[in-house]
């Protein structure tokens, strides 16, 4: 028996955002305003405001801090990775509910995917770029 659960567009939007090796996938539900990450909750997940601000900027920007819910799976990078890829994810979901925000979003850069990412290391050498030191004896 195979069941079919039917998914309402109209009241829940998904979007991937991604910074370094983060990848944030989140789901925009019409709601009250609570945010859940990795089944924690969002102040539990970033304890630090810094954290915090970062992730609801797109939020706060549109005006739209009490009227959606926000669920996210995070994986992989650092806390501060993140919740920049969290921010990318929330915007492009908010632009998929309401293109007329895009402007808005667009113009913080929060639309941005950030290409820079750690350069891998090469041989012969200590790092990506750093070479052996000369020592004269």
């Amino acid at each position: 028996m195979v069941m079919v659960v039917a998914k309402n567009n109209e009241t829940q939007k998904r979007a991937v955002g991604r910074r370094k090796t983060a990848s944030a996938r989140v789901r925009l539900d019409t709601g009250t305003g609570t945010i859940v990450i990795n089944g924690k909750k969002f102040e539990q997940y970033f304890p630090i405001a810094f954290w915090q601000q970062k992730v609801v900027a797109p939020l706060e920007k549109t005006g739209k801090m009490k009227q959606f819910d926000i669920s996210v799976k995070v994986e992989g990078g650092g806390i501060n990775s993140q919740a920049e890829a969290i921010r990318h994810g929330i915007s492009r979901a908010l632009v998929e509910w309401d293109e007329a925000l895009r402007p808005i979003l667009k113009a913080e850069g929060f639309l941005t995917r950030d290409p820079r990412a750690k350069e891998r290391k090469k041989f012969g050498l200590h790092r990506a770029r750093r070479a052996h030191q000369w020592r004269k004896r």
